[in-house]
């Protein structure tokens, strides 16, 4: 009789120690999403590496044309006196064009995180005597631009970067005007190779609190650009 209870005990403290790993793993996964509020970094969307380069290689001849930046703008409703932000601005070379387009009554916000591109945009800007650009070093996860100041937004070919990308276009919310349009262009891809799913987007965007009201495929001949517009209203 002593044997067999012995014999139990023993079973049951093996069922145990064999269950507790998967309990305790199953606990700290619990703790971190409530500490977090959130899932893990490492569950999140693969991201390219952002560019930090030469930034003349956005200044290739045609890239207007490859791109109609004009019907661009015309369908974010880029008109004289608006203000425009460019979300990882690079170069500066959408937020050139969007100053000539708002003219000296309107604002361009060249926004970036790398701040090599800043300063280039800052020069770039005197040069060009260009006093209605204001470039804005941002952050991973909030782009600082001035509260409820913006009519039209443009991430040109920068969404697969984002990091961060829900909490960033949340934080967005609060500096856009009422009728605010946000315009990404980007291309097909993973996430890896300098490219995302337009999809993946459109579910992004819609956790952020945004609706997609215009979807297009004429930025680029191959097929493989496309240009969604979304509203926050």
């Amino acid at each position: 009789m002593h044997s067999l209870r012995r014999k139990s005990i023993s079973t049951l403290a093996l069922l145990l120690s064999l269950a507790a790993p998967s309990i305790a793993h199953r606990s700290l996964a619990q703790s971190g999403r409530v500490a977090s509020g959130q899932s893990s970094p490492a569950a999140q969307r693969p991201t390219s590496t952002p560019y930090a380069g030469d930034l003349s290689i956005f200044e290739y001849p045609g890239r207007d044309k490859k791109l109609h930046v004009d019907r661009v703008m015309d369908l974010l409703s880029i008109a004289p006196g608006k203000s425009v932000a460019d979300i990882g601005a690079g170069s500066g070379w959408f937020t050139v064009r969007a100053a000539a387009r708002v003219g000296p009554g309107g604002s361009v916000y060249a926004e970036d995180i790398n701040p090599k591109a800043i300063d280039y945009i800052r020069d770039r800007a005197a040069k060009e005597n260009l006093p209605n650009i204001h470039p804005i070093l941002g952050i991973v996860d909030d782009t600082n631009l001035p509260a409820s100041s913006i009519d039209a937004v443009l991430i040109l070919k920068t969404y697969h970067e984002f990091a961060h990308p829900i909490p960033l276009m949340t934080k967005l919310k609060a500096s856009l005007r009422p009728g605010a349009k946000i315009g990404i262009i980007d291309r097909n891809g993973n996430g890896t190779d300098h490219g995302i799913m337009p999809n993946v987007v459109e579910r992004e965007m819609a956790q952020a609190g945004y609706k997609r009201i215009g979807q297009y495929d004429f930025t680029k001949d191959d097929g493989q650009d496309y240009f969604l517009v979304f509203s926050a209203d």
